[in-house]
């Protein structure tokens, strides 16, 4: 299980841990004994760690499962998970004040409120209730709202610039063909069996004018037609082979000699002439190809962001760990490998 970094929400969501604030302030910040470890000039405190390990828990306990016992490689996976999140989500608080950027009471208050209208009607009681349930208190509730405000502050000012040009779209559209071609379509109605038996018993009714919609009704395997009388819309390539072959293979109206698939045994009726295959402007897809672009793009900004401030930190050892609780594997050894495999490639 990953420890999640999003707000904890109703028992359908999954629990997102609630993090107290970094303690320390001081730009020497010393390594002390109630800490697990120091990022900058701040401390993060056995006290957060402890809050985190039991969010994990309580999500354990929400799933049904048993949290995994303290010197087992699963428990080891999920305390370095915790340590490292709690490093990156410090790093980013302290970046964030380099980058201007910062988050009001009022502003995690206003986020606060929308949170409990969408998911608790309004409902103080109810907002309280699920607290309790997950055991969060609303200050680290708070907490959290006031760190993805400021991750969502950063990822607007580092991406502030991203932009995609018409050109990039188009460009896009003309390398990926295959991605805007509707194949080949029909309307067909099927009755699937189990047996060549009743699947050559149907036929016959069938074209000794018995009901398709009844006869589908009554026999049909198929829990996605049956009660539509059989019918459905294939496109050719998309259905087992086999079936794929006589759908796209029948005259309008004609019935099929029964079909034997990996899910048992076809009785098709073509319903409607095959309508060919066609390709969907540029201009009705570039809207989305445009917003797929620029979320890569995005994306690819935030990651080179993070990498960079995971550099500053790692070559400034603006980072150091509590014995026992530096990472496995260490976010800054595993930067080091990574360059160093860069370079040598370069």
């Amino acid at each position: 299980m990953k420890i999640q970094r999003y707000l904890a929400l109703p028992a359908l969501i999954a629990l997102v841990v609630a993090l107290a604030a970094c303690g320390g302030s001081s730009s020497t910040a010393k390594l002390g004994a109630s800490d697990v470890a120091v990022v900058g000039g701040a401390q993060i405190t056995k006290q957060q760690f402890d809050d985190l390990m039991q969010s994990a828990q309580k999500n354990y306990q929400a799933q049904g499962r048993k949290f995994p016992k303290t010197g087992t490689a699963e428990y080891s996976s999920i305390k370095s998970q915790a340590v490292t999140l709690l490093v990156q989500q410090t790093e980013r608080t302290q970046k964030a004040k380099s980058l201007g950027i910062s988050v009001s009471d009022k502003q995690v208050s206003a986020r606060l409120d929308q949170i409990k209208k969408q998911y608790f009607g309004g409902s103080e009681k109810n907002y309280q209730a699920q607290l309790k349930k997950q055991g969060l208190t609303d200050a680290q509730v708070r907490e959290q709202i006031k760190q993805q405000l400021i991750d969502d502050a950063i990822t607007n000012k580092v991406t502030t610039d991203v932009k995609v040009s018409d050109a990039e779209v188009h460009a896009y559209y003309k390398a990926h063909p295959q991605s805007y071609v509707q194949p080949p379509s029909r309307e067909v109605r099927h009755i699937l069996v189990k047996t060549k038996k009743l699947a050559d018993q149907i036929e016959v009714q069938l074209k000794n004018g018995a009901s398709f919609a009844a006869l589908a009704k009554k026999y049909s395997q198929d829990p996605g037609s049956k009660a539509n009388g059989g019918k459905l819309t294939v496109s050719k390539g998309q259905t087992v082979p086999e079936f794929d072959r006589a759908a796209f293979s029948l005259k309008t109206n004609e019935i099929s000699k029964p079909v034997h698939s990996t899910y048992g045994w076809h009785v098709i009726q073509a319903l409607s002439p095959i309508k060919p295959a066609k390709t969907t402007p540029e201009s009705q897809v570039a809207a989305s190809i445009k917003q797929q672009l620029l979320q890569q793009k995005k994306s690819a900004a935030m990651n080179a962001w993070v990498t960079k401030t995971e550099k500053e930190y790692c070559s400034g050892s603006k980072v150091s760990y509590q014995k026992g609780f530096t990472p496995s594997p260490d976010p800054c050894e595993t930067l080091k490998t990574q360059t160093a495999s860069t370079s040598t490639a370069g």
